[in-house]
């Protein structure tokens, strides 16, 4: 009978437990975010919907939050951490009823990413890893905000001009505000 065994990784230090399970944890949530958003993207790209700028963000957002989980699997990977990859939940929904409506359900999908980020920066605080503390400062937290702040920019911008012509405001904002 063969009996797989778990090898201890040799350059793992100061590297706790709960941190590689939180790392994993926020892996899956940045697969996940990369899933809606790409959602979005397609959405968008229907001859139905044709607002080819807001699909483009979208998928710019997808591509990111892809990347993002690339790199949190390399520095698990570097710190002697084990992937552990589980079922990426697909969205909530395949349809919007607008542009506005979207970029809120962004908003709210980029509010859960950015706290999942602080709360593993907490985790590594608490366990004492400054190595990790400092790993998610940088590429990650500040482009949470970069993000919060262009997505609620986003908003305000297309409820400006207004509802009552909602489809010419979408047409506008995708032309001159994401185009």
């Amino acid at each position: 009978a063969h009996t797989e065994r778990r090898m201890e990784s040799r350059i793992r230090q100061n590297f706790h437990q709960e941190c590689e399970a939180g790392l994993n944890r926020t892996i899956n949530l940045k697969y996940h975010g990369s899933y809606v958003y790409q959602s979005l993207s397609h959405y968008f790209d229907r001859d139905d919907v044709a607002l080819h700028n807001f699909s483009h963000f979208f998928r710019k957002r997808s591509e990111n939050e892809r990347e993002h989980a690339e790199k949190l699997i390399k520095y698990q990977n570097e710190r002697g951490g084990r992937v552990f990859l589980q079922s990426i939940e697909k969205p909530a929904r395949d349809e919007w009823s607008s542009g506005l409506e979207a970029m809120e359900v962004a908003l709210q999908l980029e509010k859960t990413l950015n706290q999942a980020m602080l709360d593993l920066h907490h985790l590594a605080d608490e366990k004492n890893d400054p190595q990790m503390s400092d790993f998610l400062d940088s590429p990650f937290l500040t482009s949470s905000v970069d993000t919060l702040k262009t997505l609620g920019d986003h908003i305000t911008s297309l409820k400006k001009l207004g509802t009552t012509q909602a489809g010419m405001a979408e047409y506008l904002f995708n032309k001159h505000t994401l185009g």
